[in-house]
Order: structure tokens, then C-alpha cells, then sequence
């Protein structure tokens, strides 16, 4: 997209607004596809909880991409888009029982990592295909926030846990249709993805009935020029041959299965605000705008470095700026960071807005959730209306006091 077209959706729409370039958003779905077309049967599910506008799901379900999601919501939004039921997966993390069993009556594959739940899954549904998350041991990610694999971690059965889920999965005559492990997002080093599949593929060994095995996803995607990220073309090269190996040995053709989220829309992302006012300090020029980590939390939640521009001047003379928002606390997009020369009512746009921005947004400080635009061949199209004082009261009730 180009600044032209930002400034025309931020005149058009108002501010703050996110932006979805859809182009981008199907580019890196057949980049991932094509990383892997050395196996016969690639899965891709996409992580609905990056970025869950059903117009979202519907261009990536259009490219032929099923849904990983992590909550019965998630499965509902998923199931309004018109996607069959089989092609989505439901991985949740400590819901309560009934939950998982509303996943089952609405026909979707259910995923489970913790072993009390797995054995009362399958006294009650011995016949229900069901898979297995693994916890691998294995830390990696960017962020502790986001790093999920290891010893210490919430989600997946241990592996070491294995003899104890084989008793469970024999006397319930359970049927293991997956095997699945997600170690965390943000991985840069495929060494170590490769070697979390490793402990995967030995896993798998043990179940005879397989249909896929799900490597989950954490692919790390570049915040801005010349940064790092993951070489997926690398790691498709490497990872098909060891899975069509392991095909091989394992006597049948399984389904090569991931769950990426951040990689799929982040860079297709931009949020737009206004500049309310630049307020000189002993030491800091601040760039005041109309946005909080309300509706932009990654900068303060993950300390990710998003590229922020003057889309209004991208030519001027650049100079040292803290972007901070209206929050009424530490509230800090960017600190000390070089940027056009910036003035009051210019509007920047931060980059990689695609994924966990309007999904973990909020009304703290009873602010609106922005507006949410698709940029689809060529023209604008709003995904979701900017909210209004009555949604924010909606739901509240009022009693006589």
C-alpha cells in the first residue's frame, strides 16, 4: 500500500484506524505453501486468534486454509464464515470440560493437552477422533510471554509424560488421529524447530492411527528493514525431506500440518493515528496521539519495535521522537526513535499491525475500539465500524441506588 492510500482511509474513516492489505495477507500464504510443496499433503490452519475479523477468515479460508482456534467463540466465528467443521481445530488451554464438548457436537477436531481431560474425553468419547498436544521441552521464542514449550510452560503434555498417556489412551480405546506441539512464536533459529520435530516425529511413533502431525507455527516475520526472520524457504527444504521420511518408515502418507497466525497478517497490518499535539520536555520531545496501548498493547506488553512513519511528511528531516499515547499511565509506542519531522494533525502509520492488535485491544479508559478497513483490489472496505458511546454501555446495567 502505498502512503497515499493510508492518508486517503485515515481521511475517510477517521482515526485510529487498522488497516489490512489483503494482498499481502494471500502473498504469505503461498509463500508458506510453497515452502513445502516437496509433501504431498500440507495443511495450513490458520491461528484465528491474530486477527479474527470474519472477513479475515473468509479471504484465508478462500486461499484454502482451514482454522486453528483456541476458544468455542473461535469455532463459531470460524463455522459463520461457511468453512466445514472438520477443517478447523479447536486447542484450547484449561476450558472446562463442557466447552470441549460443545467443540464435539459442532463436528470440529479437538486437540487436548492435559492428561486428567484426555482421560475423561475418552471414557465418554471413546470413538471421537481426537489429538495430542506435546509439550517438547524445547525453549523457544522471542518472548517469555510467548515461548510455550518449555519445562515450566502451561499448555501440551509433557513428553516425558508418555508412558502415562499410552496407559490412558489403551484402556479408553481412544482414537489418536494427531499429534501436534506449538514451542513458542518469534523462532528465528530452524535448528531449533527442527530439532523440537525431532522429539515429534518420536513421539508420533507410538500411535498407529495417525492422519497429520501439527508442528503449530512461531515463525518470526521482519518489524522493519533489513531485520532478521525466519528462513521459511530453508526450513520447508529441511523439514519435507525429514517428513517424508518419516512418512516412509511410518508405512502411510500423512498430513503435514501448521498453525501460523503472526506470519499470515502481521506485516499486512498498518494502524493509523493522529498526532494530538509534540510536547518538548527537559529531554525528550513527545509525539502525543490519538491512541492508547488500548487499542495497541504489543509495544508495551512484548516490547516489540514497530516501524512508525510520517505518513503525512515522509520527507521531511528526520529527528528523535518518543511516541507515546493518551493513556493515563506509562503508555509508550516508541522511545527515542528517528521520524519525519513531525506537527500537530499528521497522521503515522505503525507497521506490522496485522496480528494482536485489534484482537487484544480494549476500552480501558472507556476509549472505542478503531475501525477496522481492508485494503482489497484496490479500494477500501470496512471490516468493522468504529464503536460508539452506546456499544461501550450496552451491556451495562443501570440500578436505582
Amino acid at each position: 500500500m502505498k502512503n497515499k492510500d493510508l492518508l486517503q482511509i485515515s481521511k475517510d474513516f477517521g482515526s485510529p484506524v487498522y488497516v489490512y492489505d489483503s494482498e499481502k495477507i494471500v502473498a504469505q500464504y503461498k509463500r508458506l505453501t510453497n515452502a513445502f510443496k516437496q509433501v504431498k499433503k500440507v495443511k495450513i490452519n490458520y491461528a484465528v486468534k491474530a486477527l479474527s475479523n470474519i472477513s479475515i477468515l473468509k479471504l484465508l479460508t478462500k486461499c484454502g486454509s482451514g482454522l486453528d482456534t483456541v476458544s468455542i467463540q473461535e469455532v463459531k466465528l470460524g463455522l459463520r464464515t461457511g468453512i466445514a467443521p472438520e477443517k478447523i481445530i479447536f486447542t484450547p488451554n484449561g476450558v472446562s470440560i463442557q466447552e470441549i464438548e460443545e467443540a464435539v457436537k459442532l463436528g470440529v477436531q479437538i486437540n487436548i493437552d492435559n492428561l486428567s481431560v484426555l482421560e475423561k474425553f475418552g471414557t465418554i468419547h471413546p470413538k471421537v477422533p481426537v489429538c495430542i498436544r506435546i509439550n517438547p521441552h524445547v525453549m523457544a521464542g522471542g518472548n517469555t510471554n510467548i515461548s510455550v514449550g518449555h519445562i515450566d510452560s502451561k499448555f501440551g503434555i509433557s513428553i516425558h509424560q508418555m508412558p502415562h498417556l499410552l496407559r490412558i489412551v489403551e484402556n479408553t480405546g481412544m482414537n489418536i488421529n494427531g499429534i501436534h506441539m506449538h514451542t513458542g512464536s518469534d523462532i528465528l533459529d530452524v535448528e531449533v524447530f527442527l530439532y523440537a520435530s525431532e522429539i515429534l516425529f518420536e513421539a508420533a511413533e507410538n500411535f498407529k492411527n495417525l492422519e497429520f502431525i501439527d508442528f503449530g507455527s512461531g515463525f518470526k516475520v521482519p518489524y522493519h528493514e533489513n531485520d532478521i526472520e525466519t528462513n521459511i524457504e530453508e526450513f520447508g527444504k529441511k523439514l519435507s525431506k525429514r517428513f517424508n521420511e518419516f512418512c516412509k518408515k511410518y508405512g502411510k502418507e500423512l498430513t503435514l500440518s501448521f498453525e501460523p497466525g503472526k506470519f499470515l497478517v502481521s506485516e499486512s497490518g498498518y494502524f493509523l493515528v493522529k498526532v494530538n499535539s509534540v510536547k518538548q520536555t527537559t529531554s525528550t520531545v513527545f509525539a502525543q496521539v490519538d491512541s492508547g496501548f488500548n487499542h495497541f498493547i504489543r509495544p508495551m506488553f512484548y516490547g516489540s519495535k514497530h516501524e512508525v512513519i510520517n505518513i503525512s511528511h515522509p520527507t521531511k528531516h528526520k529527528r528523535f521522537y518518543s511516541v507515546v499515547g493518551y493513556i493515563c499511565e506509562t503508555d509508550t509506542f516508541a522511545n527515542n526513535k528517528r521520524i519525519a519531522e513531525i506537527s500537530e494533525g499528521d497522521i503515522l502509520a505503525f507497521k506490522n499491525a496485522g496480528a494482536y492488535c485489534f484482537s487484544m485491544a480494549s476500552n480501558y479508559n472507556s476509549r472505542f475500539r478503531p475501525a477496522e478497513v481492508l485494503w482489497h483490489n484496490g479500494e477500501a472496505k470496512l471490516i468493522r465500524k468504529r464503536e460508539t458511546f452506546e456499544d461501550l454501555i450496552a451491556n451495562q446495567v443501570e440500578i436505582e441506588l
